[in-house]
């Protein structure tokens, strides 16, 4: 199914969001419909802290070898574009294009040490330039970091950005942190453009994001984190134990 159409299924679409081959892989043997390269999880892999710190160029890289190795949609998080001049941000939306992805993330924040929110006007005119220059096939998901960042006029400012951008060519809206019942329900309601959420500890059951209209459900970088967390505790019960029986506890064939 078209990487489009799968935003507009009766459930939500789950996004598994994969930062290697092997993370790729498991997801496409559990069915997944979509794969997403977490830039976190990618950036910590390789000693970065997240915020494009990560190239470009190195992001590419682990696009390459992702694509290379799976059938499925896959949608790059490229931070706010790895540039702040429209230009070169739609050159290196284009560059990943030729590789065969389905989709973008593209985030109306930046880090310059702390992060902070860019100016919706300017964000909205990226955007537009952005929508104007490469394929339609590519589903545009802009991220608003309106709840991340915790302001308290949120769900206010939220729905002056998602206006904003669905004027100017979005194709969906990502909003991380929102896990309020209320919240989702008014943000889904301002906008016909399909609402993604992420994984949040207190983020509702996919039963109720669905009830409440939302039409994507990402992972973020917690599944990389957990991963190691494990590993690990893992390594702790090696070192504890003298032994590698914590290796091979609960492996199933």
């Amino acid at each position: 199914m078209e990487f489009k159409k799968l935003h507009e299924q009766n459930e939500p679409l789950l996004i598994c969001n994969v930062w290697d081959v092997p993370s790729t892989k498991a997801a496409e043997k559990l069915n997944f419909q979509a794969v997403g390269t977490s830039s976190a999880a990618i950036a910590t892999m390789i000693g970065y802290n997240d915020g494009e710190n990560l190239s470009f160029s190195e992001l590419t890289y682990f696009v390459k070898r992702i694509k290379a190795n799976t059938s499925l949609p896959l949608s790059v998080d490229v931070e706010s574009g790895y540039s702040r001049d429209p230009e070169l941000i739609v050159r290196n939306i284009n560059e990943l294009i030729k590789l065969g992805i389905s989709g973008i993330n593209i985030e109306d924040s930046v880090v310059a040490g702390n992060r902070v929110l860019i100016e919706r006007e300017q964000f909205s005119k990226t955007i537009e330039y952005t929508k104007s220059k490469i394929s339609d096939e590519v589903f545009i998901n802009v991220r608003t970091d309106t709840f991340l960042l915790g302001l308290t006029n949120a769900v206010e400012e939220t729905k002056k950005r998602i206006e904003l951008y669905e004027q100017t060519g979005a194709d969906g809206i990502f909003v991380p942190s929102i896990v309020k019942e209320d919240d989702i329900k008014a943000v889904v309601e301002s906008t016909e453009l399909p609402i993604n959420v992420m994984c949040m500890p207190d983020l509702p059951g996919f039963e109720k994001l669905k009830e409440l209209g939302v039409k994507r459900i990402s992972m973020g970088n917690f599944l990389f984190d957990k991963m190691y967390g494990n590993f690990e505790q893992t390594l702790n019960s090696i070192k504890t134990d003298q032994s590698f029986k914590a290796v091979f506890e609960n492996v199933s064939n």
